[in-house]
């Protein structure tokens, strides 16, 4: 019997994907653990590997094809001693029934009772194509060539099952032999809103950009941190001298054997150590609970081409400065070229975000949930500064804590930024 390949869900919030490249073609034989495909997700590009063996009969979804839902078919699978060609003209609507859909199971259709057909002189009206309110259900290819043939699907009735719109209508329709969908056949919405109105560009030069899977994802959890979570923002100053002179004798040992600290490095570690010895702050809110972790997991933003994502150097409490420099620049390499596992960037149990680079004197970051804080980290820079009761010149850089009040009080978030300044401005202690 052939197998539906379906979609898969690669990280624990993928709806949809983009299926970036085939690494198979039709006709090609395939054993469990080959590479099939390499899929998009909201945060980096994965490899999909094959759990059946059997020949490619038959690619359903083409590659660069965006907005694949989770569980649709993307191939079928003919397997060992089944006929390929008769696998691939498996019909379209026996495929877009997946065996187990990885999210969530296709509503029944209501049962319909049967009445005797009343004889008119009217021409029979077709049912409507079954939708979900107002979406129109529709498989994957036949969207894909319904858009580039123009064919409006609003105006079609599916044959598939539920009233599905397969291929076979999308052709019909080009034909000219399709069944219209009937205006009184139409489902009426069941809630009235306004019409979005279209944003106007006032004739101002401009291009237009389709949004990412990744950007999609990152407008939609920022705008659920700023309004589920009240955040507070507490900000300290601190002077780097110490630590840079430090990061300059480390990098003089460390260098002949191909390691560099970077600031940032040390700043990882120094959060970290902070974390531990105020552990009201390495907590995170799981409904009605609060969870406080054993070790500090730290979450480094990244900016790569398209977004941003979030590495994590784990237990970095633990971990010494030549580990976390190794280990943070591979992280950043294979984020920028989408090549991360996705335990590489789950999880964490705190963030830092630092911008000192594009020499910003501070700012304030949004709260990566579910964790409950991160650290914006401004540029170092020369400035006035009393040491010792007298004015002084010195680098001094601005910290700010950004802490989910509804876990963290202030008094605790306080407390973490004065560790993490007094770790900071005496280095040797993040050490012991």
């Amino acid at each position: 019997m052939p197998i539906n390949l379906q979609m898969p869900a690669l990280s624990p919030t993928m709806e949809e994907g983009t299926l970036a490249k085939w690494l198979v073609k039709e006709g090609d034989e395939v054993a469990s653990g080959d590479l099939l495909a390499e899929i998009e997700t909201d945060k980096a590009t994965m490899e999909f590997e094959a759990v059946d063996e059997g020949t490619i009969a038959k690619i359903v979804v083409a590659e660069g094809t965006d907005n694949v839902k989770v569980g649709d078919v993307i191939a079928i699978i003919a397997e060992e001693g089944e006929d390929v060609g008769a696998a691939s003209k498996v019909d379209e609507s026996a495929a877009e029934k997946p065996k187990a859909v990885a999210e969530v199971a296709e509503k029944p259709a209501e049962p319909v009772q049967e009445v005797a057909p009343k004889v008119t002189d009217e021409a029979p009206k077709v049912a409507a194509p079954a939708s979900d309110g107002n979406r129109i259900k529709a498989s994957p290819l036949a969207r894909r060539l319904a858009e580039q043939k123009g064919v409006d699907l609003g105006a079609l009735s599916g044959s598939g099952p539920g009233g599905r719109i397969i291929k076979a209508d999308i052709d019909a329709a080009e034909g000219g032999t399709a069944p219209v969908r009937s205006e009184a056949a139409a489902p009426a919405p069941t809630t009235a809103h306004a019409p979005t109105p279209a944003a106007n560009d006032f004739d101002i030069p401009h291009t237009s950009e389709k949004l990412s899977g990744m950007r999609k994802t990152i407008a939609r959890r920022l705008t659920e941190a700023k309004q589920t979570i009240p955040h507070i923002y507490l900000t300290v100053d601190i002077q780097l001298d110490k630590l840079l002179k430090l990061r300059s004798e480390l990098n003089a040992t460390l260098e002949p054997r191909g390691v560099k600290l970077s600031v940032n490095d040390l700043l990882i570690k120094a959060l970290a150590v902070s974390l531990m010895q105020v552990p009201k702050c390495n907590v995170s809110i799981d409904g009605d609970q609060l969870k406080t972790f054993a070790r500090a997991d730290i979450s480094v933003a990244v900016s790569i081409p398209g977004g941003l994502i979030t590495p994590i150097i784990t237990s970095a409490d633990t971990k010494s400065l030549s580990a976390i420099s190794t280990e943070m620049k591979d992280l950043a390499e294979r984020a920028k070229e989408g090549k991360l596992k996705m335990h590489e960037y789950q999880g964490g149990t705190a963030s830092i975000s630092n911008m000192g680079m594009f020499g910003i004197k501070n700012f304030d970051a949004v709260i990566n949930p579910p964790q409950a804080m991160i650290m914006a980290i401004g540029a170092g820079q020369k400035r006035p500064h009393v040491i010792d009761d007298s004015l002084q010149i010195a680098t001094i850089m601005s910290a700010t804590g950004s802490f989910d009040h509804r876990a963290i009080d202030g008094a605790d978030g306080a407390q973490l930024m004065q560790v993490f300044k007094d770790l900071c401005e005496n280095p040797l202690g993040m050490l012991a």
